[in-house]
């Protein structure tokens, strides 16, 4: 028996030795190690489209992060600028023309610059149509504009880098005029 199973294990031997060097079968071998190639390299340039579109898109939120950070406080120092012109709108001539006055004037400037600096600028709405995307509508008043116009600001809106930061308030024209009105009357 011993022989027996000798001889069977060398021709098993034999024929796994015969199969992995046969010539014909070769080609198929190397055909087969190609594909495995292909689908390999496949794999290899999707990792490394993932990983930049990883890294891109990561960059994208940290810079949002950073945008958003920024408009929260650019908002804050908003409200800061609308009180300086509100301060000096209620200030005289003469009063502006002292060095009290000028100062002033001179901090409001800077403000205003720090802020267009930052991509904060103010929208100019006074006079235009009413638009919902800029403006919020607040009152409905008799004017001399036509109707729908943007009669009267209420409180300043702003906006960075073309995204509104807060809306004009505003009153908008009904298209009456005043003079009619108090001659109805």
């Amino acid at each position: 028996m011993d022989k027996k199973a000798q001889k069977e294990a060398e021709l098993k031997e034999k024929e796994t030795v015969t199969k992995e060097v046969t010539p014909e079968q070769q080609p198929d071998r190397t055909a087969e190690l190609e594909n495995e190639v292909a689908e390999w390299k496949d794999k290899y340039l999707r990792c490394m489209a993932e990983f930049e579109n990883f890294r891109k898109r990561s960059n994208a939120e940290k810079a949002d992060w950073i945008r958003l950070a920024t408009q929260k406080f650019a908002l804050e120092v908003c409200d800061v600028l609308d009180n300086f012109e509100r301060a000096i709108l209620q200030g005289t001539e003469e009063e502006k023309s002292t060095p009290f006055g000028k100062g002033v004037l001179m901090i409001e400037q800077q403000l205003r610059k720090v802020l267009e600096k930052e991509g904060v600028e103010k929208i100019e709405a006074l006079g235009k149509p009413f638009n919902p995307e800029f403006h919020e509508a607040l009152a409905h008043i008799p004017s001399d504009q036509k109707e729908n116009t943007v009669a009267a600001i209420i409180q300043n809106g702003y906006k960075m880098y073309d995204k509104v930061l807060r809306p004009v308030r505003v009153a908008v024209s009904n298209g009456t005029k005043i003079n009619n009105e108090s001659q109805e009357e």
